[in-house]
């Protein structure tokens, strides 16, 4: 794999030599079309993916509802990341919404790179956990709309049935 591919992405920046011939390898690439999916929810949680380009839509299937866009995802977001927190399964669905090109690696090297050399994994780890809190931060407004939406649908049947 090119390492110009890693040159402009965050949780590669600033790597030195040593750091990127370890980290590189453990990487992968990936190409998807419109509408594929990477997995599901349920699935079994074995690689935690990098978006390059594109977009992926979460969807999450609550047991009492239909299922929802819970978010999406653009370049140098995360997704999968059940795998490295050691979840056994994915706790939602991942689509692309357009063609993507993504970067992905197994929980378990991830793991192997910490045990094995703690600074660098500990670098990579800081480093994804930032680029997962930012797309939580952006989720508030989406989960508040759903909410709001979940609450006017519940008012207008109670109307409805008054």
């Amino acid at each position: 794999m090119p390492d110009n591919l890693f040159d402009d992405l965050f949780l590669f920046q600033d790597l030195s030599r040593g750091e990127a011939e370890l980290v590189y390898p453990l990487f992968h690439i990936r190409h998807e079309s419109a509408g594929n999916v990477i997995f599901e929810q349920g699935d079994p949680a074995v690689f935690l993916y990098i978006v390059i380009s594109g977009e992926i839509a979460i969807l999450y299937k609550p047991d009492d509802g239909p299922e929802l866009v819970i978010s999406r995802v653009r370049a140098e977001g995360v997704i999968g990341w059940s795998s490295a927190i050691g979840n056994p399964y994915y706790t939602s669905t991942a689509v692309c919404s357009r063609e993507c090109q993504l970067l992905y690696l197994s929980g378990n090297s991830l793991r192997k790179l910490y045990q094995e050399h703690p600074k660098t994994g500990l670098l990579i780890i800081e480093r994804l956990a930032a680029l997962i809190a930012e797309r939580l931060k952006n989720t508030h407004q989406q989960v508040m709309a759903l909410l709001e939406e979940g609450l006017r649908i519940k008012i207008n049947k109670t109307a409805v049935t008054d």
